[in-house]
């Protein structure tokens, strides 16, 4: 695929360039509570306006219905972006209609406007090629060239990532080009022993890449809910913890291939419980305990990694060479249940190994948390669609930018 120092080389200097950017950030109200996102693509924007690009960025952000909402609109994200640029960011309050035409023919050499939530447009997430193909036809009307660099998007089959561009000359922007090389070095030529950390609320969100790394990992570390569909495959009692009992079977398949092939799985060998879920806005006590993971009381709901196993998770990362980190061990997002995801975070900090956090919360996580993200060997901004790249999937975003 071509890069944008390619695009630059060939030079843009009053010409529109339109970067499909990632800056589905996080909002309280219009406030952004993580600008991770914004800082990612704030290379790839910066050098094309100090080239003299006219710079139309693009971006969905949560999921509203095809339909404006307020609620989700990306006039936050704009104000932050121009903050961090230290320039006006001229801004469209449509998609493709009269606001955004005359915005982007506004723009002098060098500046920079983003326009409305994609998603605003049915066009942009509908599954009739056509549909999606006459909104791509129409956001193509405003620019002469395309930079992907919304990598948290690039496993998505939408107009402005899969269609738009193939009807203007395409090119990858600086952060797919290193999250790709970064998942380069998690597929092909891996450093061993390569452990996986995996967490988050699902095992069903998991089933594919865990697939996947059996033929690929050393050792394969599980936390968070899907933990408790683990432990309830090996005959534990799981008390109320989160549980998908439909996936008993797939995971039972996979702890004995796992055991066939030689490949470690870890599961937590103490969990703390409550009676409860936690209440993450006022941060309540919520009375936690600890208890064995195979001996759970009835009513009790298991929310983190216990102290045991947070060393023993340090030190089945303390050797590896490769690290891949995907989903929080517990609800970090309350203090009473944050050790766990702390111990993970330390542990890739204290490690020698190359460790990749898998986007989505764990890098919010890190950043809530206070580590120092310079500290990891690479944060991605995509969960999602670095745990389908880990799967061997063709992301449509990614193809699309190739010749």
């Amino acid at each position: 695929m071509k890069t944008i120092d390619e695009l630059l080389a060939e030079g843009v200097a009053g010409k529109r360039v339109f970067v499909r950017a990632d800056l589905n950030v996080p909002l309280d109200g219009t406030t952004i509570t993580d600008d991770g996102r914004i800082r990612a693509v704030l290379p790839t924007i910066a050098k094309l306006a100090e080239a003299g690009a006219r710079v139309v960025v693009a971006s969905h952000l949560g999921r509203p219905k095809g339909a404006p909402d307020p609620a989700f609109s990306l006039a936050p994200a704009a104000a932050r972006l121009g903050e961090l640029l230290g320039a006006d960011v001229a801004f469209a309050t449509d998609t493709v209609g009269e606001s955004a035409r005359a915005t982007v023919a506004g723009l002098a050499d060098g500046q920079v406007a983003v326009i409305e939530n994609l998603r605003f447009n049915p066009g942009e997430t509908s599954k009739d090629d056509a549909e999606r193909g006459a909104f791509a036809d129409r956001l193509a009307e405003l620019a002469d060239s395309y930079v992907g660099d919304g990598f948290g998007a690039v496993h998505r089959k939408h107009a402005s990532v899969f269609d738009l561009p193939a009807r203007l000359p395409h090119y990858a922007g600086y952060l797919i080009a290193t999250e790709v090389g970064v998942l380069k070095k998690l597929t092909t030529d891996v450093q061993r022993p390569y452990a996986v950390v995996l967490g988050g609320a699902k095992v069903s969100d998991k089933l594919g890449v865990i697939d996947h790394l059996l033929e690929r990992a050393d050792r394969i570390l599980i936390g968070g809910g899907m933990a408790y569909t683990f432990l309830k495959a090996q005959g534990h009692e799981v008390g109320s913890s989160l549980l998908q009992e439909d996936q008993i079977p797939a995971v039972q398949e996979y702890l004995r291939r796992a055991e066939e092939k030689g490949v470690e799985f870890v599961l937590p060998v103490d969990v703390v419980v409550a009676p409860a879920f936690p209440d993450l806005k006022t941060k309540a006590p919520a009375h936690p305990t600890t208890v064995a993971a195979d001996a759970m009381p009835e009513g009790q709901m298991g929310l983190d990694n216990g102290p045991e196993t947070n060393k023993l998770y340090a030190s089945k990362l303390a050797d590896a060479a490769t690290v891949f980190w995907n989903g929080p061990m517990g609800v970090f997002e309350h203090p009473d249940f944050a050790d766990g995801t702390r111990a993970v975070a330390q542990a890739l900090v204290d490690s020698p190994a190359f460790s990749v956090v898998g986007g989505g919360d764990s890098a919010a996580a890190v950043r809530i948390l206070g580590f120092d993200e310079n500290a990891f060997g690479h944060i991605s901004t995509g969960g999602g669609a670095s745990l389908e790249y880990l799967e061997g999937k063709t992301l449509p975003g990614l193809a699309a930018l190739e010749d």
